[in-house]
């Protein structure tokens, strides 16, 4: 690649910092609307993925959330009445539990087996009051402890779904919904060797937002999320999601669009993300805590979906102790002020991990830093388990104004094997890229108008 004659590291660093302030809430205007969907990708594997994904199996019946006591005011709790309603539901067999659209201020809601939580036009506006979130076992950041509910919860169900044209509201949380600091606090608990149902961080760190862990079947459609203060949209250890139409907006620090960790089989399509960290991270658990469970995230498509944000439009990691395979991305693009990666995989030797069989086409638009990073020394943190990287490939890309277009850095003792770029266009690149200790083949490759081989 052509060398760059800005010194490229704080040209870059500017670049991407700008837009957004740790610790700021940052307004994202509506996004351009989406064309349809592409019903097919140029992968046979990921083509059969989009055809096998079930959507959950949820009766006809509705039940309506004003019949069980909601008031819709916004300003009474209506937490108990729309638990009721979605009790209700799942006892009867399941069915639709219905919000019409006005504002319901509402503390946790969890989702049961065969229930669809659809909102007509509804805002849920969660509620400041932390004590009307129970805690719950989770994972934060890839580590399994017990924290505050997430906003809307499943926990070993089967056929759920959250739908509809409403919007689900989370900044009153953040009088609550605070603490960042995983390593003081977290990793202390899991190094002594206390059991998850011991780790105990209840107002000490975030909780997610949507969360649904070990379910099958699961899918969100349509809603639109706002004013989260970690990640948006996490589904765990689960099997055929399907996270179609979601809009995500008013992001703060860490508030990734959609994290699914640790699962097989997920279709995230016609999304509009606007984060104020990565928008789709793929995860796989953390350190020895994710080698324990060890589960890998698989079988991902990504397909005809928008974004723009701080980091990466799709990332693998940090969190990749358990592994990550088969991702497909195809007819992707940016938005606004585009997005700091295209892609971006992450490990260390003390996070550990694969990422193999990543794929990338059609993807276009706007990348403020570098295109591709394929990193194995994230956060400088070291360790006795190099990451391995194969098999990962870019192809019909066409970006404006990146910093770089490679940053492609593996080790001596583990070198990133098979990354191939090709067929694929550059303009008002800014610098020269990095390669090291990589197998790297470039064909059909422009930058700023000039071939590169």
């Amino acid at each position: 690649m052509p060398s760059g004659m800005l010194g490229r590291r704080d040209v870059l660093r500017a670049v991407l910092l700008a837009p957004a302030i740790p610790g700021c809430w940052r307004s994202i205007s509506a996004p351009p609307a989406l064309p349809a969907a592409p019903l097919s990708t140029p992968w046979p594997h990921a083509n059969a993925i989009l055809e096998r994904i079930a959507r959950p199996r949820i009766p006809t019946t509705t039940f309506h959330a004003t019949s069980f006591g909601a008031r819709g005011d916004g300003r009474t709790d209506d937490t108990d009445a729309l638990q009721s309603a979605i009790d209700a539901c799942h006892a009867r067999g399941g069915g639709r539990v219905l919000l019409p659209a006005a504002t319901f201020r509402t503390g946790a809601l969890r989702l049961k087996s065969r229930v669809e939580l659809r909102l007509d036009g509804a805002t849920l506006r969660f509620s400041d009051d932390p004590e009307r979130f129970p805690p719950v076992r989770t994972r934060y950041e890839g580590l399994e402890c017990v924290n505050r509910s997430p906003m809307i919860h499943a926990d070993g169900e089967t056929d759920i779904a959250l739908t509809g044209t409403g919007t689900l509201d989370a900044s009153a949380t953040a009088r609550w919904n605070r603490g960042s600091d995983r390593a003081g606090i977290l990793e202390p608990l899991v190094a002594s060797g206390a059991s998850p149902e011991r780790r105990v961080v209840v107002d000490r760190l975030r909780t997610s937002t949507v969360e649904m862990i070990r379910c099958a079947r699961v899918l969100v459609e349509g809603v639109t999320l706002t004013g989260a203060p970690f990640w948006q949209i996490h589904p765990t250890l689960c099997t055929d999601v399907m996270v179609d139409g979601v809009t995500t907006r008013d992001s703060g620090p860490n508030s990734d669009g959609c994290n699914p960790e640790s699962c097989d089989g997920v279709v995230i399509r016609r999304c509009s993300f606007a984060s104020g960290d990565d928008n789709i991270a793929l995860k796989s658990g953390r350190d020895e805590d994710g080698r324990r469970i060890a589960v890998p995230c698989r079988n991902v498509v990504i397909v005809g979906c928008q974004a723009e944000g701080r980091f990466g439009f799709v990332a693998c990691g940090s969190e990749q102790s358990g592994g990550i395979e088969n991702v497909y991305a195809f007819a992707n693009r940016t938005f606004g002020g585009g997005v700091g990666h295209a892609l971006w995989i992450k490990s260390n030797p003390r996070r550990g991990g694969f990422t193999r069989n990543v794929n990338m086409s059609g993807f276009t638009g706007r990348v403020r830093d570098t295109v591709a990073v394929l990193t194995m020394s994230y956060d400088r943190q070291s360790g006795s388990l190099p990451p391995a990287f194969e098999r990962i490939r870019l192809d019909d890309l066409a970006v404006e104004a990146a910093g770089a277009v490679l940053e492609v850095e593996g080790r001596a003792d583990s070198p990133i094997r098979e990354f191939a770029l090709s067929d694929s266009t550059f303009t008002d690149v800014a610098a020269g890229d990095q390669v090291r200790h990589a197998q790297v083949s470039l064909r059909g490759v422009m930058v700023n108008g000039r071939p590169v081989r």
